[in-house]
């Protein structure tokens, strides 16, 4: 049996060997530290055989791969914790993943209801488990005995797992008296990671069916290194301040009602105002890489959705309407509306590409237990466009629309990373159609020069796409701008255009968004500025404070002439102290305050306050003026005097 190694050496055995033996021959530090192994690809346990030839490599337990290995198991310690806490008869399993940034696991557990406040004792009995340093081991039982293994144990949910596994012999994970169905990979030991912390608890139903019952879920995360969960917990700290969900009404942006409108947002005036300097913002963009806006309506014919493929593959994620029994469909996309419009006179080559743009009201079904804010919503607007070319064409306007997102979000000081999504399960098309599709997307991406990761089987079911991945200001992800190529629709419309020999060819069609949702970028953009927009975007940009009521009338003066020069102002000449009012203004985060008193009644000059709290005085309004017209308009994040 030949292993070849990550150097190019390979090493020989006559039986089996596992790869913490491996790891063992080649350095005591290399086994002392390591995580686990990937053997030909796959994660491997480190105390498990191999017995074949094959590629192997030892992952240590900073590597990037150990990540997946030790958030495992540190959810298996947590339900060995909870099962020794509640009593093993009380406690049914459900399943326990990693997930982004962390794990966690579903518990039935008979009357009990697990708190915040319980999250401690819980965290102290794995602490305990970590410490006993207990073996974890990997077997395996026929399917059938595995059945009545978990039917001993009373595991309803684990026996449901197993009755849809195909195989004929199923995987376990046995640390001390705990034993759960797992494929692993695990550590060789609880005790090898030691850095960790549980973070919330909420329900979730069983397999995320609302028919089933509500389990409980404890989420958690682990690092191989102390400093390293320090620094994620005190990021957690820091999105606490900026959660949108709380800064939205606080700052009088927005605020969901969910008794009436679960799900939809009703954004106020301050909201408005930054909703449409961002809608500014696009259009301006878009009629410079040459789109046309349209619009298209909100409810449309049942008929167009089976046309579409929408009925087939999204139905259950729309809503419908029923006149003179005819069914209609709230539109939860734009392109078949683009597509209308396209079809609505002859197109020649000479006409492409063709480029629609639309801010697009969608609606989609979401279930009540993953909404969040702005961030997932039932209706949001789409910066939507959707580009009809030739194939030969396509490159060029993929790495247009790549250039346009990088205009576009270096306006936010935002930079992202890309991901190139493959043909899901759930599909329209053959696979050649697939293929060619990905390879030209491929193509644009490597023109561009944008580094990118391909992600198998997570395109629309409609074609292969390109999701940019933004990241924050506290280092946070946001899928946001996608790019989508569609060989299936066009084919499904019959949609055409007349080439230059004058037979009708199939045109190319390009879904896609920059902001995604608006109101999701809106979300986002709260989040990464905590509140305090930059001058531009900030829906009161000035506020004008008399000190006393006999100064208010040169303080409305003064509000009129920022009025007058595009600025948006307020005048704050409430009966409240002057302290108050500051306090209540720097609370709403206006860039600037500006004090009116008798030295500044005389002199004809401003006294500033800034939101960070910066006094500035014996300023001319002239200056002021120039200075935060200049900040507006060119979309500077900083004013100096």
């Amino acid at each position: 049996m030949e292993i070849k190694l990550p150097d190019g050496s390979v090493r020989r055995y006559e039986g089996s060997v596992t790869p913490g033996q491996i790891a063992k021959e080649i350095s005591e530090g290399l086994w002392r530290n390591s995580a686990g192994a990937l053997v030909n690809g796959q994660l491997w346990d480190l105390e498990r055989p191999i017995d074949f030839d094959c590629e192997l490599k030892i992952i240590k337990l900073d590597d990037p791969e150990a990540v997946e290995i030790y958030r495992h198991t540190m959810s298996h310690i947590m339900a060995q914790a909870v099962m020794r806490i509640y009593g093993e008869e009380n406690v049914k399993l459900g399943i326990g993943p990693t997930i982004e940034n962390g794990f966690y696991y579903d518990f039935d557990i008979a009357n009990a209801k697990i708190t915040e406040e319980d999250l401690e004792k819980i965290e102290e009995e794995m602490k305990k488990i970590i410490k006993e340093d207990l073996k974890i081991e990997r077997f395996e039982l026929p399917k059938d005995e595995a059945i009545e293994l978990m039917k001993r144990k009373n595991q309803p949910y684990k026996v449901e797992l197993i009755e849809e596994i195909p195989d004929e012999k199923v995987s376990f994970y046995k640390q001390g008296e705990f034993v759960d169905l797992c494929r692993g990979p695990h550590l060789p030991s609880t005790g090898k990671v030691k850095h960790f912390k549980l973070l919330s608890v909420s329900g979730a139903y069983w397999r995320g069916n609302e028919k089933n019952p509500m389990l409980q879920r404890i989420y958690g995360t682990a690092f191989s290194k102390k400093d390293e969960l320090e620094s994620y917990l005190k990021m957690l700290e820091e999105a606490k301040k900026r959660d949108h969900r709380k800064l939205g009404p606080q700052l009088e942006l927005f605020f969901i009602n969910t008794d009436v409108a679960a799900g939809m947002p009703i954004f106020l005036p301050y909201g408005m105002t930054i909703l449409k300097e961002l809608m500014e913002l696009s259009r301006k963009l878009h009629k410079k890489y040459g789109y046309k806006e349209v619009g298209t309506p909100l409810i449309m014919h049942e008929k167009l959705w089976r046309q579409s493929g929408h009925w087939d593959h999204y139905k259950n994620n729309m809503y419908f309407t029923e006149k003179e029994e005819v069914t209609y469909a709230v539109k939860p996309m734009n392109c078949p509306g683009h597509i209308l419009i396209y079809k609505n006179k002859p197109v020649s080559y000479k006409d492409l590409p063709i480029r629609l743009f639309e801010f697009g009201r969608v609606h989609r079904y979401e279930r009540g237990g993953v909404l969040h804010g702005l961030l997932r919503v039932r209706t949001f607007t789409q910066d939507d466009a959707h580009i009809f070319c030739r194939e030969d064409q396509i490159v060029e306007e993929v790495t247009n629309v790549v250039r346009f997102i990088n205009e576009l979000y270096s306006v936010f000081g935002f930079t992202y990373r890309a991901t190139l999504s493959t043909m899901p399960e759930d599909h329209m098309g053959d696979e050649a159609t697939w293929e060619k599709a990905t390879v030209a997307l491929r193509n644009a991406l490597e023109e561009t020069g944008v580094p990118f990761v391909v992600a198998e089987g997570e395109g629309a079911f409609y074609g292969p796409k390109i999701d940019f991945h933004v990241r924050d200001v506290i280092g946070r992800e946001w899928q946001c701008a996608t790019i989508q190529l569609d060989f299936q629709m066009p084919e499904r419309f019959d949609i055409t255009y007349k080439d230059a020999d004058g037979t009708e060819r199939r045109p190319v069609m390009i879904h896609r968004a920059l902001y995604g949702s608006i109101e999701r970028f809106f979300g986002i953009l709260i989040e990464h500025f905590a509140g305090a927009f930059p001058t531009w975007l900030a829906p009161v940009q000035a506020v004008v404070l008399p000190v006393s009521e006999k100064y208010v009338d040169y303080a409305r003066n003064l509000y009129e002439e920022l009025d007058k020069n595009g600025i948006r102002v307020e005048l704050d000449d409430r009966n409240e102290t002057l302290g108050y009012r500051i306090r209540e203004n720097q609370l709403k985060k206006v860039p600037y305050m500006i004090i009116v008193g008798e030295k500044e009644k005389e002199t004809g000059k401003i006294s500033l306050r800034t939101r960070e709290g910066k006094d500035l005085h014996d300023i001319e309004l002239k200056d002021f003026v120039e200075k935060v017209k200049h900040e507006i308009f060119v979309k500077s994040s900083t004013l100096s005097f």
